[in-house]
Parts: structure tokens; C-alpha cells; sequence
């Protein structure tokens, strides 16, 4: 098969999609692998690498996308990109429909076969290709979070671990899933006082049992929720329905229960957002305010350290890619559920359940294109 990998232009985003040690697996399997020129150069990667590697180098996006049967990306295409692509190519990338009514309409269009990273999902129903982001971004949001928390950057002025004769910052993180765990991680080994919320008894349990002293667990309902922001002083949004529309857990009138200065982080902002005041910000211009409220929203959090999330992120997805190119698209998902709960549009036709409901768009079901 021929892969192509094109240089990421969303905002900010340097991941790239596929190392120099990928295109080796992916020669060795008997494939072509074309590169944009410098798609590594924000992770790190030169394109002396990628040559060495055998990977062939292309000056433009629109030759990649051009000779490409596959598409090997890290971020959903973005307008300048939906006329490059054809149709019937395969697109192998994050997508995020729930959160872009455009986007899905444009792939619909183009009858791409669009599988998303993020909801290949394995039989304990995990998500093996968010879950190396999710860590990353977990971890990020208390790093974002403390940085935006100084009194300069328009937060309350509050140190997260406080010091001797001072009470420590109160982080709140919505969401006990690997997200939350990685950011009550973060600030309880910050010395943060944290609070974990959860739907699931279960998980809580299991976090009551992992987590250090400083990290409380409470069930997730409205009443705890409204509670529980009176005090925060950094909260940290990480619901997430696979492949659907996050929930709103704190509305625009909730925010008048907040102390003036108090952070908020929407890792959900890729499925648009767990707080209905968040919109999607970059890391040019990442944050905004609303009633003295501190808003971070941005949609690709590990960009802003692309070396980690490159390797990361493609330890996790290039053994599925080389699945998708050894046996083309349809074998390969016919094949693995795994990669089938992936396919979310599909020749024009919508195949996953989540992305149909959120733009009461048609839906197919997706054995039926086997």
C-alpha cells in the first residue's frame, strides 16, 4: 500500500503521525512511505531521518494527499485540506466528529473512509489509541492549570502545593477515567488538596484505593458538582462518551458559585467540551475569560510538547496502521472489532452511532459494509 504522511497544519500542532522507525515497519511489510518535507521537524525528526529510513520526501501536502491510498495523520483535516482528499481514501487520524458538524459533512462529501483514532476500542471496551493522549493531556491540564492560576496570567494567585503555614490550592477533576487519573496524579504530587468526581462507584473505588492521601472521591451528580466548585480553585474537565458529544457538566450559571480567578480545563474540548461556556481556543491565544472565570480550552494540549506525544501516540497506532495496510480497509476491519468500532464514515454514509446522533445525521450500520 502507499501511505502517506502529511506535515500537520492545525494551530500549534507539531506531532507528526508516523517516525522514521515507522516507515522501517512499514518497508519491511513491503509498503511506500511518502512524507511531507519537515512533517518530523516540530517532533524532532529531520527528513535525512526519514530518508535513511526509506521513506520518499514530497515538497507539498497536495502531492501527499495526491499518491496517498492511505492517510496517516494525528489531527482531523482542517478546510484547506477536505478537496485534496479522494474518494474512497482511507484517512487514519483523529476525527472528533461529535465536535465538528463541518468536518463531518466534509468527509461525508468526499466519501472518504474516515477511521478514527478515537474510538477504536478494545473488547474491555478501552481506547488504546486515546489513551496515550489522554495521559499526556491529563498531565498537561495541571501543568496549564497552575501556570494560568498566577495572578499575571489572570488567575486567583494561588501556589497548587502552598507552603508551610498555607493551605494548598483545591483542584476538582470531573471524570475518573485515565484523564482525571493522570491530572489528580499531577497535583496531588503537587501537594494539591484534589477531589475526583465519578458516575461509576466502581471507579471511585478503585481510585479510593491507588490514590495518595490528598485525593478525596465523591460521586458525580448536579448537587455535589455545584458544591464542590464553590471551593476549587482549578478545575479540570475530562468526561468523555467515546466518539459522542461530551456533557455539560457545569453551566454558564454555575460559574457565579466560583471565587473570581479560578481556572477551568477542557481536556473534553476535542468532543466539545464538558463546561457549556468552553469554545475551542489555540496555543497562540488559549485562554478567555467569563465572569472572572479563567477559561483553558485548547483542542491538541499535546501538541505543545510533540516529542513525548509523537512517540507516545504512535507506539499505540502503528501496529493497527500496519493491520490497515497489510490487509487494505475493509479485510483489516472485517477482521478486528477493534478497528471496525474505528470506521466512522464511510463512502458518504455514517457508521457510527454517536457522530449520526449528534448531527441527526442517517446512520448505517457498519456490518453492513462487509
Amino acid at each position: 500500500m502507499i501511505i502517506g504522511v502529511p506535515k500537520e497544519i492545525k494551530n500549534n500542532e507539531n506531532r507528526v503521525a508516523v517516525t522514521p522507525a515507522g516507515v522501517t515497519e512499514f518497508l519491511k511489510n513491503r509498503h511506500t512511505v511518502y512524507v511531507q518535507t519537515e512533517a518530523g521537524k516540530g517532533s524532532g525528526f529531520s527528513d535525512e531521518e526519514y530518508i535513511a529510513a526509506g521513506a520518499v520526501i514530497l515538497p507539498s501536502i497536495e502531492q501527499v494527499y495526491a499518491i496517498a491510498e492511505m492517510i496517516v495523520k494525528v489531527k482531523e483535516p482542517i478546510e484547506s485540506e477536505y478537496a485534496l482528499i479522494k474518494e474512497g481514501q482511507l484517512l487514519f487520524t483523529y476525527f472528533h466528529f461529535a465536535s465538528s458538524e463541518p468536518l463531518t459533512h466534509a468527509m461525508i462529501e468526499r466519501k472518504a473512509v474516515c477511521l478514527a483514532y478515537e474510538t477504536v476500542e478494545k473488547t474491555d471496551r478501552s481506547l488504546p489509541l486515546l489513551v496515550p493522549m489522554s495521559e499526556v493531556a491529563g498531565r498537561m491540564a495541571i501543568q496549564e492549570g497552575a501556570k494560568y492560576l498566577e495572578k499575571p496570567m489572570g488567575g486567583f494567585g494561588i501556589l497548587l502545593g502552598g507552603v508551610a503555614g498555607v493551605k494548598p490550592a483545591n483542584v476538582l477533576v470531573l471524570g475518573g477515567g485515565i484523564v482525571g487519573t493522570q491530572a489528580a496524579k499531577m497535583a496531588a504530587g503537587l501537594g494539591a488538596n484534589v477531589t475526583i468526581v465519578d458516575i461509576s462507584l466502581a471507579r471511585l473505588r478503585y481510585l479510593e484505593d491507588i490514590m495518595p492521601a490528598n485525593v478525596d472521591t465523591v460521586m458525580s451528580n448536579e448537587y455535589n458538582i455545584r458544591d464542590l466548585i464553590k471551593s476549587a480553585n482549578l478545575i479540570i474537565g475530562g468526561v468523555l462518551i467515546p466518539g459522542a458529544k461530551a456533557p455539560s457538566l457545569i453551566t454558564r450559571d454555575m460559574l457565579k458559585l466560583m471565587k473570581p480567578g479560578t481556572v477551568m480545563v477542557d481536556v473534553a474540548i476535542d468532543q466539545g467540551g464538558c463546561f457549556e461556556t468552553s469554545r475551542a481556543t489555540t496555543h497562540e491565544d488559549p485562554i478567555y475569560e467569563v465572569d472572572g472565570v479563567v477559561h483553558y480550552c485548547v483542542a491538541n494540549m499535546p501538541g505543545a510538547v510533540p516529542y513525548t506525544s509523537t512517540l507516545a501516540l504512535t507506539n499505540a497506532t502503528l501496529p493497527y496502521a500496519l493491520q490497515l495496510a497489510n490487509l487494505g480497509w475493509k479485510a483489516a476491519c472485517a477482521k478486528s472489532e477493534e478497528l471496525r468500532k474505528g470506521l466512522n464514515v464511510v463512502n458518504g454514509k455514517v457508521v457510527f452511532k454517536g457522530v449520526s446522533e449528534a448531527w441527526n445525521l442517517p446512520y448505517t450500520e457498519v456490518e453492513k459494509l462487509f
